[in-house]
């Protein structure tokens, strides 16, 4: 169940977003089979309908209007879970195109669901972002990668980095305090043939606030990356080690 049309739309304008009726109809469509599947499988632990609206739909919307997407852009979202964000902004963004990936078998199989019902044409695949991120078929394909993860920067940054092609983008969806992993990540953003463009704060009209990192792909990810997680774990944590061993 949807907030009311109206509340929903109220919502969406504070952050300068027009709901049409269409949207809003999917969107509560789209509430309601995450509420049905959240029964079944794991899939959020926001279940009431403002939490839904604003954290979920608007949360996944609102940070894509501070840079340009272009037109027909394909996007892939790492990381998937429910479809937040590539699915609800596809609601809004019928042009682009949307691949979903994750690593749970259950969660692409709501996310199927979830396109057939809503026309979402979305391409799900069920796999893990090291180990994709080296495929032909998949490497450097995407014009723009998407994660609202809760894995740390630079962490993200080598899973959705080898996806994007030269000049595309990806948009790290943080919460508050989302600025404080840029530092630790400088090096490897650098060594993945990305550069930071953007770092946007702001609220939703709850007033949680929130941040968008945006990363332009300048040059071609070396072959050696996305490592396997192991030693992406390895090197976060010598990464550490080294940062306190500077301030110490």
């Amino acid at each position: 169940m949807m907030l009311s049309q109206t509340g929903t739309a109220e919502l969406f304008e504070k952050c300068g977003i027009q709901l049409s009726s269409l949207q809003y109809s999917e969107l509560s469509r789209y509430s309601d089979i995450l509420t049905e599947w959240n029964e079944k499988i794991n899939l959020t632990a926001i279940t009431d309908p403002e939490g839904i609206t604003v954290k979920h739909f608007l949360d996944s919307v609102y940070p894509f209007t501070f840079f340009e997407l272009p037109k027909n852009a394909s996007v892939i979202d790492i990381g998937s879970g429910a479809g937040f964000p590539s699915c609800p902004l596809k609601i809004f963004r019928r042009d682009i195109s949307i691949t979903l990936l994750d690593s749970l078998n259950k969660r692409v199989n709501f996310q199927k669901l979830l396109s057939d019902s809503l026309g979402l044409d979305a391409v799900c695949i069920h796999g893990r972002a090291e180990e994709l991120g080296k495929a032909p078929e998949y490497r450097e394909k995407f014009d723009a990668a998407a994660a609202r993860a809760v894995a740390n920067l630079a962490e993200l940054c080598e899973y959705c980095l080898p996806f994007v092609k030269k000049g595309g983008v990806f948009a790290a969806l943080k919460g508050s305090g989302g600025e404080e992993e840029l530092s630790p990540a400088e090096d490897i953003i650098k060594k993945l043939g990305g550069s930071v463009e953007l770092v946007k704060k702001y609220a939703l009209p709850n007033g949680d606030g929130r941040t968008l990192i945006l990363i332009r792909k300048v040059s071609a990810t070396p072959p050696k990356y996305p490592r396997n997680k192991g030693q992406i774990k390895k090197a976060l944590a010598a990464g550490v080690r080294k940062a306190k061993g500077a301030t110490a």
